[in-house]
């Protein structure tokens, strides 16, 4: 990474990685009561899950902030050059 700090899509992955295996491990939580034979977890277990496809939607939002971002930056330097 260069010298410039992190833009907001970077940080967005970032975030949304952490949130999806939050989200993972709620949802491997979930599930083993269920292999195992052991008593039900209450409900918001079952809520945590759906912190998986929150992380990746807020992954894939930063991605595509990214990828803006970047093309906006090449554009800028095509203009810059062609007017020098």
């Amino acid at each position: 990474m260069t010298g410039r700090s992190r833009d907001l899509g970077e940080n967005l992955v970032r975030v949304g990685g952490v949130v999806f295996v939050l989200g993972t491990l709620a949802t491997v939580a979930t599930v083993v009561p269920y292999l195992l034979d052991l008593p039900r977890l209450p409900s918001i277990a079952w809520g945590l899950s759906m912190m998986m496809p929150l992380g990746l939607l807020v992954a894939l939002i930063g991605l595509f902030a990214t990828a803006r971002a970047e093309s906006r930056r090449r554009r800028a330097a095509r203009e810059a050059a062609a007017a020098s």
